[in-house]
């Protein structure tokens, strides 16, 4: 299967998104000038592992076109543009786990918010917040960075 594909007719394709052979689902993502990629990581739905890839392509090619992004309605809010790609790979990372945590949580119907959060190679601080939304059935991301 090539990137975005799946194996079910209804299963949503997304960018930068891939299935492994035993089910998990993965994201990596090229660092723009060189030949560097950023495992982004492995996980439990698509959907967690598109949007770990959507921070990383928003925060580290700030596309012109929203169609490149697989939540174009949803832009990461106070990305400082000069995050280090290890900062990006990092907050990325952390954002598709709480997908993931939130698919988990919410199909256990305790608590339907999840928040990650950690610091970049600069010294700020990110925090990241991902909703369901049960009425759209589409994630709520909400990514704050202060220097």
């Amino acid at each position: 299967m090539s990137a975005g594909e799946s194996s079910g007719a209804d299963e949503k394709k997304y960018k930068g998104v891939r299935r492994r052979r035993w089910g998990k689902w993965v994201s990596e993502i090229r660092v723009p000038g060189t030949e560097e990629r950023l495992w982004l990581g492995s996980y439990s739905t698509p959907e967690a592992a598109a949007v770990a890839h959507h921070i990383a392509f928003y925060c580290l090619r700030r596309p012109s076109s929203l169609t490149a992004l697989n939540f174009p309605s949803i832009l990461p809010p106070c990305v400082n543009s000069d995050m280090s790609p290890k900062s990006v790979q990092k907050a990325a990372s952390d954002a598709g786990m709480a997908v993931d945590a939130q698919m988990i949580i919410s199909n256990s119907s305790v608590n339907n918010e999840i928040k990650a959060n950690g610091n970049d190679d600069n010294g700020g601080s990110w925090e990241i917040k991902a909703k369901w939304d049960w009425k759209t059935k589409t994630y709520i991301m909400f990514l704050y960075h202060e220097s």
